[in-house]
């Protein structure tokens, strides 16, 4: 299932490289039981095919463009629909902003108790609690304060922070060429992708207030339009599901990161904060969900960049990466929220053995 890098990735990566500049670290955590090798059932007589079936069903039966795939992690197998589609990844991307900045304490460029400080001038747009703490002399925090913040939270401030810190956002995207993750797109932040996908250009007082909200109400509807058209014809941060779970997988299996730094992502993605009426609700008791969610801008009727990806572990340890993204649709929240739901009570349900209870 594994893709080649893009000639675009591969010419990046062969004429930028991140130095390391100190020791490996010594975290004070222990791999969890996730990263750990035991004999685990065989699926279901069936299940690729029932699962396949289902999948199908539910994204041929939403209104707007969607895009699911389920990989069983456990035993290698993948169903999807629509699964190679390049959709609007929104806040999903801090994903590789975490990977990026773990990778370079792998490598010892700096660790997780150094410290930032981030100023007025470093806020980004839309949801941003870390704004709050940000006074006039600044707001002092460390690498693994900003990495909880934008994967638990989605915090596009602490998220901002964390690329300057790692070289700006082609120091990510030659993170996810080098780790080879397929056509996974980077785009340029937060600040100037959101505006641009409004129809604005990026002004420092949209960090506060109701400055961006108000500016893109006074555009005229057949501008803004056309910028959000534009976005989603071209998403500057496009992936295919079929790209992320096997990039959810090769985390899982300790293939992206070291031991420790695996551990640690994963449980930051077991605590996330956002997203509790998609995938999570559809989990029933004995599973977990290590997830990251994505929500993009919203015109009228249309919302876009509607996702939720993440690792579904069943009581007996199997585990499947799971991705929904909905481009753009006219369906209202609920039918949105109830198609994540339903591809995680879909995965659930072919786990069973035919006939067992539930």
């Amino acid at each position: 299932m594994r893709r080649g890098p893009s000639l675009l990735g591969g010419l990046l990566i062969g004429g930028v490289a991140l130095a390391a500049v100190s020791a490996v670290p010594s975290p004070p955590w222990t791999p969890t039981a996730d990263l750990l090798s035991a004999p685990l059932p065989a699926p279901p007589p069936g299940q690729q095919d029932l699962l396949r079936a289902e999948i199908e069903r539910l994204g041929a039966g939403h209104d707007g463009e969607v895009g699911i795939a389920v990989l069983d992690v456990t035993n290698g197998w993948s169903v999807d629909y629509n699964g190679q589609a390049h959709l609007p990844q929104q806040s999903v991307s801090k994903l590789w902003v975490a990977i990026t900045v773990l990778g370079a304490i792998d490598r010892g460029d700096f660790k997780l108790s150094d410290t930032v400080v981030i100023h007025k001038e470093d806020l980004s747009v839309f949801h941003q609690p870390l704004r709050d703490r940000v006074g006039p002399g600044g707001y002092t925090t460390t690498i693994a304060q900003l990495l909880a913040a934008e994967i638990q939270q989605s915090d596009n401030a602490a998220n901002d922070a964390l690329i300057r810190q790692v070289g700006g956002p082609w120091a990510v995207q030659i993170a996810i060429v080098g780790k080879n993750l397929g056509e996974i797109r980077f785009g340029p932040g937060e600040k100037e992708m959101q505006t641009a996908a409004a129809g604005l250009t990026w002004k420092p007082e949209y960090s506060f207030g109701r400055a961006f909200w108000d500016d893109r109400e006074k555009l005229p509807p057949a501008r803004r339009r056309a910028a959000l058209e534009a976005y989603l014809a071209n998403p500057p941060d496009a992936a295919s599901p079929l790209d992320i779970v096997d990039t959810l997988a090769r985390l899982q299996r300790g293939e992206l990161l070291s031991p420790q730094s695996t551990a640690y992502l994963l449980d930051l993605m077991a605590g996330t904060q956002t997203g509790a009426t998609r995938l999570r609700a559809g989990l029933e008791p004995g599973w977990r969900l290590q997830h990251k969610t994505g929500t993009g801008q919203v015109m009228g009727a249309l919302a876009t960049g509607n996702n939720d990806v993440g690792l579904l572990t069943a009581p007996d340890g199997r585990v499947y990466a799971v991705a929904v993204m909905i481009g753009q649709s006219r369906a209202p929240f609920e039918a949105r929220q109830a198609l994540m739901q339903a591809v995680a009570r879909a995965v659930i349900a072919s786990h069973r053995p035919a006939g067992a209870a539930r």
